[in-house]
């Protein structure tokens, strides 16, 4: 978009798929439509609601909040599943707003939630603004366990020990807000739907928001942060983080892949090494790793054919090699992995068959303890 053409302040983009059970994705948009910013600056804010081909009644709710938002809302149709990084993307195409907002449906935010970090943002002259979140298991605007997403000590201007922070702990995505620039780039023009440029989201996977995160903390200047959890995260059986499968974990390495991709399109590899280094062992590897080796299910569609865990992790560990093949030399490694996790890894990195077994010897010993 023509940055003249702007038109909005804020644009917040709601990715869409199956939320209408339950009430989830009514509680989310009644708190949208419930922000003050809507009244303190009529007009200048825009919901777009972005249903990615859903199989329930969601599009049929956001219709009829459309129709009963006096304009607020705009509901955009995708007609195929592009996961979240395509909705969001379908959202960012048509975005008209100075700052950006996401929100996932089955969140919900305090009624001055967009109003206090715009504020935040102004009075010090930020361009990313952020704060903390709730964790809940049932509807409430009652704070449940805190969350920190950030750290104070990444706040402020931004400078080569802050990014350094913000690039180790960015924190979620969704819990801020940015100004354009920071997500398109120098154009401030979105990537056309569809395709996915350095900045925006890439299509077809989870963990979407991995893949971009280091661009954007270092396309920011100054991050104002807020210590308040303003942003209520609903944890249930079916969100992301909590359906593990075959599919989510190779997904879950592709987000590495991009976003080492991303670093090195976007020139800052070198600069920051050490810390792309560990997020891409963290994100790609580790994580991966003792995943499958919990034992993930298959589900996705009839005809799938399992990968096993012992084939799956031997190829994990064999791009990852490839990747860092020293990766065990990294100085935040031995800071932030505990001994036990880097013993196996290491272990791992000599002898895919010592470190099976071993692994889950250990597994069954430790579930024989508990149901002892």
């Amino acid at each position: 978009m023509d940055p003249s053409h702007q038109t909005k302040l804020l644009s917040i983009i709601v990715p869409v798929y199956n939320m209408a059970g339950e009430g989830k994705l009514a509680r989310c948009l009644d708190s949208l439509l419930a922000q003050t910013i809507l009244k303190l600056q009529p007009g200048r804010t825009e919901i777009l609601a972005v249903d990615d081909a859903s199989t329930d009644d969601s599009l049929r709710v956001l219709r009829d909040y459309e129709k009963r938002s006096g304009g607020v809302l705009t509901v955009i149709a995708s007609p195929e599943n592009r996961k979240q990084g395509g909705a969001k993307n379908l959202g960012l195409a048509a975005a008209q707003g100075e700052w950006i907002g996401f929100i996932d449906a089955d969140d919900w935010v305090s009624p001055d939630y967009y109003e206090r970090l715009l504020a935040e943002a102004e009075r010090t002259g930020a361009d990313m603004a952020g704060c903390d979140y709730s964790l809940v298991d049932h509807p409430t605007m009652t704070p449940g366990e805190r969350v920190p997403n950030n750290d104070p000590a990444q706040a402020g201007m931004l400078d080569k020990n802050k990014y350094q922070l913000l690039l180790l702990d960015s924190g979620s995505l969704v819990v801020k807000i940015y100004r354009r620039r920071i997500i398109f780039g120098d154009t401030l023009a979105p990537c056309p739907a569809g395709r996915h440029g350095t900045g925006t989201f890439p299509e077809g996977i989870f963990y979407e928001d991995n893949a971009v995160a280091a661009t954007w903390m270092l396309r920011a200047t100054n991050f104002a942060y807020l210590p308040e959890p303003l942003y209520f995260y609903y944890q249930h059986g079916t969100s992301t983080v909590h359906t593990l499968s075959e599919s989510n974990l190779n997904d879950r390495m592709e987000a590495g892949r991009l976003l080492l991709a991303e670093a090195e399109q976007g020139g800052y590899l070198e600069a920051y090494r050490p810390e792309i280094e560990f997020l891409f062992t963290n994100l790609f590897y580790r994580n991966t790793l003792f995943s499958a080796m919990a034992g993930y299910r298959t589900g996705e569609g009839p005809g799938e054919r399992r990968e096993s865990v012992y084939r799956f992790t031997k190829r994990l560990a064999r791009e990852m090699r490839d990747a860092f093949p020293r990766f065990y030399e990294n100085p935040y490694y031995r800071e932030r992995i505990d001994a036990e996790e880097r013993g196996f890894m290491e272990l791992q990195m000599r002898s895919q068959f010592l470190f099976y077994i071993k692994y889950r010897l250990l597994w069954k010993y430790r579930r024989m303890r508990a149901h002892a």
